[in-house]
């Protein structure tokens, strides 16, 4: 091939760092004596999982990782991939590890969240007999998107949006290359606001710049040609050094408090900012279970609803569901108690024993099963007065009712609470 048909690299493959010291930012994990840097260290890997936004060097870190022990690095992207994937993954692990040199191997799984439960699932055997090392990346909360088993047996490592010295840093190493002409203070100062914390971002449009610039024969990039060039893309965010995830916090907070202007403030800030509008109607779902729940039901199911329509109409119509969605969970009425009944039960359930299921709750569809008393005096609801067998035990023998869940005086929570002391009055009553 001539050498003018060679493709050219692009600028983050040209500027990927070849080893630790290189990496530019991420030294609360990187750095001396931290976290990431003792496993590098040890000449152990172990499984992780890479928590952060994009462009903060996830994939950068688990290709050194595959460097620093000499292991066969094998990718898969959760979005593209699936079962098969797995399979040849499992399949070339095998053959490294039963071949002359014995070579280890580290699967890379990019967007780890996209997986379903069984996709992720595929994975634990092989991680647990050591065939390879497993690392996910994900810009997700691992806690809700990564399966608990897998979650157990990986390390959570959080990486955090690149600071502004660390993109000048970065823009430095571009100029050092050849790859982009010099740049003014202004120039400079835009575009690393613009990359919003993200190197992937921020090489992208040097990238970009660089073209237009060779184009014009330009000696240096200007602030005001840098806006011309990029136009609206380029419009200053007003960072103030808050992250992704204070921003998104902000949001919550302020659906959480009922107030409707902020709520939707800090939605249009981060759709102004490129967050995902989909990821954005998720957090919506989350915010209708957590905050609001049984005192207005009708929010969950509009906040499904406004993430159905996105998908329907894509942006930017769609965004204005995710508005409507917003300002209706703000004024919505506010109750946490089946969030804290959930999190004060699974708390119970992990300390306590496993008690067995009474008798009478037990299935019976067997002749030897009725033999062996399964179900034997259970009451059927539907038979007794007003559906409800007054008196009846539904917890484990010998366990006193835990009371997690209690209603709050809002919204349809003020009936359910009605509901629970009818309820309850007359089970005393029977007992």
């Amino acid at each position: 091939m001539p050498k003018s048909a060679v493709p050219h690299a692009p600028l983050a493959e040209r500027l990927r760092p070849k080893s630790l010291g290189e990496v530019v930012g991420q030294q609360h994990l990187l750095g001396e004596g931290m976290p990431l840097r003792i496993a590098f260290e040890s000449g152990q890997p172990h499984s992780c999982i890479l928590w952060g936004p994009p462009g903060t060097g996830k994939t950068t870190i688990a290709r050194l990782m595959a460097d620093a022990f000499d292991a066969q690095f094998i990718s898969i992207s959760a979005v593209l991939g699936g079962v098969k994937d797995i399979r040849d993954a499992v399949e070339a692990a095998q053959r490294a590890r039963d071949g002359l040199q014995q070579q280890r191997t580290i699967v890379f799984v990019d967007e780890v969240h996209r997986f379903n439960k069984s996709q992720q699932d595929a994975f634990l055997p092989h991680v647990e007999s050591g065939l390879f090392t497993f690392i996910g990346a994900t810009t997700e909360n691992p806690s809700f998107e990564v399966n608990s088993a897998l979650l157990s047996r990986a390390a959570v490592y959080v990486l955090q949006p690149l600071t502004e010295a660390d993109l000048q840093q970065i823009v430095g190493k571009a100029q050092a290359l050849g790859a982009v002409p010099p740049l003014e203070p202004g120039a400079l100062s835009r575009l690393v606001a613009y990359a919003d914390g993200d190197a992937r971002r921020l090489l992208n449009t040097l990238e970009t710049l660089a073209v237009a610039a060779a184009k014009e024969q330009l000696g240096e990039i200007t602030d005001a040609w840098l806006l011309k060039v990029l136009g609206e893309r380029m419009r200053r965010y007003d960072k103030g050094g808050e992250q992704f995830y204070d921003t998104i916090s902000a949001l919550h907070k302020s659906m959480r408090g009922s107030d409707p202007d902020a709520a939707l403030y800090w939605l249009v800030r981060m759709l102004d900012g490129g967050a995902d509008p989909r990821y954005m109607a998720r957090r919506m779902i989350r915010m209708a279970a957590e905050d609001i729940g049984l005192a207005d039901p009708r929010a969950l199911r509009l906040a499904l609803d406004a993430a159905e329509v996105y998908e329907r109409l894509g942006s930017p119509e769609g965004e204005l569901a995710l508005a409507e969605c917003i300002v209706y969970l703000a004024m919505a009425p506010k109750s946490n108690a089946v969030y804290t009944a959930f999190n004060e039960a699974k708390a119970f359930v992990r300390k306590d024993g496993t008690r067995p299921v009474p008798m009478h709750l037990r299935n019976a569809p067997t002749q030897l099963m009725k033999d062996l008393s399964y179900g034997k005096g259970y009451r059927y609801a539907h038979d007794e007065e007003g559906g409800f067998a007054a008196g009846e035990n539904y917890l484990p023998e010998g366990m006193e009712p835990p009371g997690f869940y209690r209603p709050v005086e809002r919204g349809l929570e003020i009936r359910i609470a009605e509901k629970l002391r009818e309820l309850r009055a007359l089970n005393e009553r029977k007992r």
